[in-house]
């Protein structure tokens, strides 16, 4: 009798009581890793031993993840500052560069607390460790969403985010983050395979198959979502009879297909790997054990949303330089009156909005900020 089929017959099903109660179990985390990724004792006992230092991949991943964070702090930093800023549209942006800062954040706590660290964790400290990169990333994922919507509201609508109705941004974040604890805390709250080890992923040995398949439903429909938003944009742009340029719906279309295509490169890899889990064990698709890999890609996109969504403004890159010159006068010692003077001309997406806001047609034309 393998290690697995002792483990059906040591824990037979259980109240949620029982399960909770394993939540502080030193020991089910090796023995749950060794089912799931068909590990031998001698394999665990050799991991849990191992005093290895970080290794070049885990280097890179956290050399990229401090980028992640910097560049996404110079982000909200840019937006804070600057009362220019304070519109509906960097509101957005400034909660996905929290999102992803914060994502950034999690998975460096992930790779120190992985390794040999895993097996000196109980259940609850594993299921945070995870929970906290899974909210994190699917907090990402969301804001991207509620960017998609605020777009085709605003070129649907005119003056949607006036003085009475700045609620509706606030309730969209909200509800970004909300849904974002929720997904990330289901397995803690019990949606986990603790006592139903046929169900364990091999990636995640604690989360359930059905968990990751769930989530990979939900990130499709956010994914066919942003799709469909984005066409709708771009058809109502082409449509108008507004006296929009070829080069701006050109532009618009570039914006567009650099979204989606970074998008679906950084999170498809993710996806395929989290589909082929939640159907394949690790005996049979052994690319399972590189699952990392995967993962690594799709915190990419935590590095790259700041380039795609901000430095596509002109005056947002403005307000990059003015942050770092600030910060180069300060560390000198010059005075900083220069670098607090405010820009001298609006963000060009809220001079837009404001120049449109009493026409009762789509408000996109003569944008130079294409989001």
């Amino acid at each position: 009798m393998n290690l697995c089929d002792k483990a059906t017959v040591l824990c037979p099903p259980v109240t949620m009581k029982s399960k909770y109660s394993e939540y502080y179990n030193f020991s089910l985390i090796k023995f749950y890793y060794a089912c799931a990724k068909n590990m031998t004792p001698e394999e665990i006992n050799n991991r849990t031993k191992n005093k290895e230092h970080l290794t070049t991949p885990n280097i890179v991943i956290v050399v990229l993840c401090t980028i992640i964070i910097l560049e996404n702090l110079l982000v909200l930093i840019a937006v804070f500052r600057n009362k220019k800023f304070h519109s509906a549209m960097f509101f957005f942006i400034g909660n996905l560069a929290f999102s992803d800062l914060l994502a950034g954040s999690a998975y460096i706590a992930n790779i120190f607390l992985s390794g040999s660290h895993t097996f000196k964790l109980a259940p609850v400290q594993w299921f945070i460790r995870e929970g906290t990169a899974f909210i994190a990333l699917a907090a990402s994922v969301f804001s991207l969403l509620a960017i998609a919507i605020e777009r085709y509201i605003a070129i649907t609508k005119v003056k949607v985010y006036g003085s009475t109705k700045t609620c509706r941004m606030f309730l969209l974040i909200g509800a970004c983050w909300v849904t974002s604890i929720l997904l990330g805390g289901l397995p803690i709250i019990g949606w986990n395979c603790i006592h139903d080890l046929p169900d364990c992923s091999a990636v995640l040995p604690l989360y359930s198959k059905k968990y990751i398949l769930f989530v990979v439903t939900i990130f499709s429909l956010i994914l066919l979502s942003i799709v469909i938003l984005y066409v709708r944009i771009y058809l109502i742009v082409r449509s108008s009879h507004q006296e929009a340029t070829n080069s701006q719906a050109y532009s618009l279309l570039k914006t567009v297909t650099i979204v989606l295509g970074v998008f679906i490169m950084c999170w498809f890899p993710a996806f395929t790997i989290l589909l082929l889990d939640s159907s394949c064990n690790i005996r049979l698709c052994t690319i399972l054990s590189k699952a990392d890999i995967f993962f690594s890609i799709a915190t990419l996109n935590s590095a790259l949303n700041p380039l795609i969504y901000t430095l596509r403004s002109k005056d947002m890159r403005r307000e990059f330089l003015r942050v770092l010159c600030c910060w180069g006068v300060l560390q000198s010692g010059r005075p900083s009156e220069r670098c607090l003077v405010p820009l001298k001309s609006s963000s060009s997406l809220e001079h837009c909005t404001n120049k449109h806001e009493h026409q009762t047609i789509p408000i996109m034309q003569d944008c130079t900020t294409c989001v």
